[in-house]
Order: structure tokens, then sequence, then C-alpha cells
């Protein structure tokens, strides 16, 4: 089970993704899904370096 749902509810969902889309899109919206969550986690990735190069120097006086 994925967050509550079983197979056949999740059978319904690509029935209707299938009759929305048409089976020609599919394959350019799972393209565009898997590029949006790779730009994703690049950025989240990058965001966690920056924020150590970005912790301010202490001065000592």
């Amino acid at each position: 089970m994925i967050g509550g749902l079983g197979m056949p509810e999740l059978i319904i969902i690509l029935v209707i993704i299938l009759i929305i889309f048409g089976a020609g899109k599919l394959p350019e919206i799972g393209s565009g899904i898997g590029k949006g969550i790779k730009n994703f986690k690049k950025a989240t990735k990058e965001a966690e370096l920056d924020e150590g190069e970005k912790e301010p120097e202490k001065l000592d006086k």
C-alpha cells in the first residue's frame, strides 16, 4: 500500500490517466516528471552545500 492506496485504486487512477492523456503522451509525461525530480534533488543538494559555506566566520578580538 502506498499512502493508503491499494492496487485497485492505483489501477483505476492509471486507467483515468490513460483516458485523459492517451498512451502516446505517457512517455513524455514520465520523462518530464523524472527530469523534475532529478532537478529537485540536484537543487536541494546544492542548497545544502551552499549553507555549509555561508556560515559566518567568528572574529577573535
